[in-house]
């Protein structure tokens, strides 16, 4: 996969792999709430194209940032950690 400028990458967990070439990515990130200085746990999920259909549930993997390659699929899997 050749890299072209600078792609968002994000690292999270497979929380589903039902579909065909696809998974469902979550990834968690921690804030400081604005007001209370607490930090929060903020989760969102992505649905990332899988070529080889080799990611299982429970995998840490790395996403990438590509084109629309569905109506709500816009990330690549891009190595299983």
């Amino acid at each position: 996969m050749s890299e072209r400028g600078n792609r968002k990458t994000q690292i999270g967990v497979v929380v589903s792999d039902k579909m065909d070439k696809t998974v469902v990515v979550k990834v968690d990130r921690i804030i400081k709430h604005p007001v209370y200085n607490k930090f929060i746990k903020r989760s969102a999920r992505y649905k990332a194209h899988d070529e080889q259909n080799q990611c299982k549930v429970g995998d840490q993997v790395v996403i990438v940032e590509s084109r629309p390659l569905s109506k709500d699929k816009c990330w690549k899997v891009r190595q299983i950690i």
